[in-house]
């Protein structure tokens, strides 16, 4: 079985999917972490990686940008490829000041201005919730492997928040007491598909830039700093299994 999107035959996918946003990403991850992977998919560029991690199957893909190109191929992975947990993995820029260059930001709840869910599904809604059961197995993780994450509120974008005309007055209408963490553009759509189809997703994500951070990372802190997020989704991806 293949979608328009994806050439991969059911089983080819495990169960739980690691979703960074750059395909050379999902290949770098499987060059360095799995063993025996197998490309399963590269229509489109849009590369998906199936191997062994700590010698359990877990697949890594890439979703691309913006909230659109996630919406097509987690929808697709939960109906057609029976996924059942999808964790996003990716950058944002940090919202707070006591955060720190890469540090790790797990979603709670994400809030958009998109209607993507009116669009999809006819439902007005504009805050969508990550699964609480797999947040806490990617916190109890994070703690058994002394990585230090920052749970919390997050906004997601129909565009690149760096290049709004004025960002202070999107910031203007965020709802009263919801406090964003940081910014991304992909998690609303992640979150809601799962909701509506009875699933599983959750989101981590290192933050890149701050209007608080002036430091510019090394190529030495970058992969550093990635690969902590990475492990961190991989060890817990599997411990799902």
């Amino acid at each position: 079985m293949s979608t328009a999107h994806n050439e991969a035959n059911l089983g080819d996918i495990a169960k739980t999917v690691i979703m960074p946003g750059d395909p050379l990403r999902a290949k770098y991850i499987a060059e360095n972490f799995l063993d025996d992977a197998k490309l399963v998919n590269s229509v489109r560029g849009m590369y998906c990686y199936t191997g062994l991690y700590n010698g359990k199957q877990i697949s890594v893909m890439a979703h691309g940008m913006g909230m659109p190109s996630i919406g097509i191929y987690c929808y697709e992975l939960y109906k057609f490829y029976d996924v059942q947990n999808i964790i996003r993995i990716g950058s944002c820029g940090g919202y707070l000041p006591e955060l720190e260059l890469f540090d790790i930001i797990l979603s709670k709840s994400v809030f958009s201005e998109s209607n993507f869910a009116l669009t999809l599904n006819n439902e007005d809604c504009h805050i969508v919730n990550s699964n609480e059961e797999l947040n806490n197995v990617i916190k109890n993780v994070a703690d058994k492997h002394n990585i230090k994450i920052y749970e919390g509120n997050t906004i997601c974008t129909d565009c690149f928040d760096l290049y709004m005309a004025d960002s202070s007055k999107f910031m203007d209408r965020i709802p009263d007491g919801f406090n964003p963490a940081g910014v991304e553009m992909e998690a609303f759509a992640l979150f809601y598909i799962a909701k509506m189809l009875n699933k599983k997703a959750s989101c981590l994500m290192s933050v890149v830039d701050s209007k608080y951070i002036d430091k510019v990372a090394t190529a030495k802190e970058r992969e550093t700093g990635l690969n902590n997020m990475i492990k961190l989704a991989l060890n817990a991806g599997i411990s799902l299994n």
